[in-house]
């Protein structure tokens, strides 16, 4: 069995490479979709899904107006919100369905994947590709993890989302202190 100081480096290693492969034009438009939206959405399953709702909280934190899609706080989506969608595969039903109904609204859509050729990356206005192989996908690119499953895209994701997190507070010149103010206080 690998020693948790022989896993590290691996890990580590795994990660940025999955961090540096994504395109920072792409996450510019990112940015500029969620502060240009009266409503951000999003949605995901999984633990990908968790990711994107820890997502949602760093948003309510930065003052954005942010909903989680199925919560039953979720308003309609409408014109010029946006949808950020988090799938490695790009091909859950659920998600397809949720893409396809934001589309018909006039919302803009975002998604972070593991694969820029998928049903949901066809509906996204702006496709994020995050180069971390999962079971599917390794078969086809060649890429191999250590971690199980698509482990290193649900990682990858929820840096990623934080490292946006960071970048939204340097545009919107936030503090931490002001995105603690927002911070629930019924816990």
């Amino acid at each position: 069995m690998a020693t948790l100081s022989e896993l590290l480096p691996l890990l580590f290693q795994e990660l940025a490479g999955a961090l540096q492969s994504v395109d920072s034009a792409a996450l510019g438009t990112l940015r500029s979709s969620i502060l240009a939206a009266p409503r951000v959405f999003v949605d995901g399953q999984g633990r990908s899904g968790l990711q994107m709702r820890g997502f949602a909280m760093r948003l309510m934190h930065l003052g954005i107006t942010v909903h989680v899609v199925g919560e039953v706080t979720a308003p309609a989506i409408e014109p010029a919100d946006t949808l950020v969608l988090g799938s490695a595969s790009g091909q859950t039903a659920s998600l397809v369905g949720h893409a396809r109904c934001a589309r018909a609204a006039g919302a803009h859509i975002a998604l972070i994947t593991a694969t820029d050729r998928s049903p949901l990356a066809t509906e996204a206005d702006t496709v994020i590709v995050i180069a971390a192989p999962t079971p599917k996908l390794a078969e086809d690119s060649g890429l191999r993890s250590i971690q199980p499953m698509g482990t290193l895209f649900e990682q990858s994701l929820g840096l990623l989302l934080d490292l946006v997190t960071v970048q939204l507070m340097d545009e919107l010149r936030l503090t931490p202190t002001q995105m603690l103010a927002r911070h629930a206080n019924l816990e």
